[in-house]
């Protein structure tokens, strides 16, 4: 049970954050992201941890396009829908 909670505890720090950096990007990419997290989301199985684990893996990715000025579709091109079924694509949903 403790490891329950803990696991759970941490998944929720973790979660919120990825959030707290998600509110920090650039305005494009908060809602690029925004989007694609509700994309993703109807995508998930078990406990929802495979798309939080591409959604980390997106915002690592936005955070380097925002550091280098690029605009968002720079970084997912303009099918951002191809761009999250890429990410899916080998991910167990």
């Amino acid at each position: 049970m403790n490891h329950l909670l803990s696991t759970i505890i941490g998944d929720t720090k973790e979660w919120k954050a990825m959030e707290a950096r998600a509110h920090a990007l650039p305005h494009d990419y908060r809602v690029v992201y925004g989007e694609m997290k509700s994309y993703l989301w109807r995508f998930t199985s078990g406990d929802g941890m495979d798309v939080v684990a591409l959604l980390r893996d997106v915002l690592e990715l936005f955070e380097a396009g925002a550091r280098e000025g690029r605009p968002v579709l720079d970084v997912t091109g303009r099918d951002v829908a191809a761009f999250c079924d890429d990410r899916l694509s080998g991910v167990t949903t």
